[in-house]
């Protein structure tokens, strides 16, 4: 669905509230032609108790510790965005859906260095379903082994979320595609297993849950450190600082992405290996069933991951 499609008029920019359509940059911005932008993709849930932002301290903690080895100097707190993106949620009047800050280097000057270009944010707010397909969060989908690499965090830091960055994932995504795959899984320079274009990979063996550590060259994942914790909650050994093989993929009992925008995606086949028996697994089950349990009540349990709207 295009954003045409969608009942949204509004973006937050730099303080003030502006029409869709008029939230628009200049051609020169620092940020479009060099990707100097951070980022952050979260979640409104429409919870038992009312819509609520799921995690959204830690994704306004990574935006800014994103922001650092730019330095670039968010010129808003923590509280002053979370009361925008509250108020956008309100104005649009959306129960559920996406949230996308963003802050990167403006219009100024066009050389590589972004010393005299402003910092400028932004916030964006949209529904949005399941993002791999309503079918994928219960039968899985194939993904392939890309052809090209995740970088090394010596080149570019893997912990900060950067628009720039992303190049890299759009190109592992768009391959699989074009060979009839859903998503891809992208390895690291040394061969190993780092994480989807959009998403943090999880292996299940003989009963214990597995996913590459933060050493091996992917993002810090919010929803990965989520099910980590539900996980464990549910009586599971997690082994969070792993290197995980190539060819461990293919004789997994299960495997599964987690994301802000994926959640919970069984992966039913890589490059055309089946997976335990081709179906989402019994432990990707119970953990997917339980985190959207979670989404949905909102337990006192986990009261501290989330952030309630309060629409009036």
């Amino acid at each position: 669905m295009g954003f045409d499609e969608m009942d949204v008029d509004t973006i937050w920019m730099d303080g003030e509230f502006v029409d869709w359509d008029e939230a628009q940059v200049h051609v020169l911005t620092h940020g479009l032609h060099y990707g100097s932008g951070v980022f952050e993709g979260a979640r409104c849930y429409e919870t038992e108790k009312g819509p609520a932002l799921f995690r959204w301290e830690e994704h306004l903690e990574r935006l800014f510790q994103s922001a650092k080895p730019y330095e670039m100097d968010i010129e808003f707190t923590k509280e002053e965005l979370t009361e925008a993106t509250k108020e956008l949620i309100r104005r649009q009047e959306l129960p559920s859906c996406y949230v996308r800050p963003i802050a990167y280097y403006g219009y100024n000057s066009l050389g590589v260095s972004p010393k005299d270009c402003p910092t400028r944010t932004a916030i964006a707010v949209w529904p949005w379903g399941a993002y791999l397909g309503e079918d994928a969060l219960e039968n899985g989908i194939d993904v392939m082994i890309s052809s090209w690499r995740k970088h090394s965090s010596s080149q570019i830091p893997t912990n900060a979320k950067t628009t720039g960055l992303y190049v890299n994932s759009m190109l592992a995504g768009e391959e699989a595609r074009r060979n009839g795959y859903a998503e891809a899984i992208v390895l690291n320079k040394e061969g190993h297993v780092a994480e989807g274009p959009g998403e943090n990979v999880f292996l299940v063996r003989d009963g214990e849950i597995y996913t590459p550590a933060l050493s091996e060259s992917i993002l810090d994942g919010i929803t990965r450190d989520s099910v980590i914790t539900i996980a464990e909650d549910l009586g599971y050994t997690v082994h969070d600082n792993v290197s995980i093989s190539r060819g461990e993929l293919n004789t997994a009992d299960e495997l599964f992405f987690t994301g802000s925008a994926a959640e919970v995606t069984p992966i039913r086949k890589v490059d055309n290996v089946v997976i335990g028996d081709g179906s989402r697994g019994p432990v990707t089950e119970e953990l997917q069933q339980k985190f959207f349990e979670i989404v949905e009540e909102a337990p006192d349990e986990y009261a501290e991951w989330f952030e309630f709207v309060d629409i009036e």
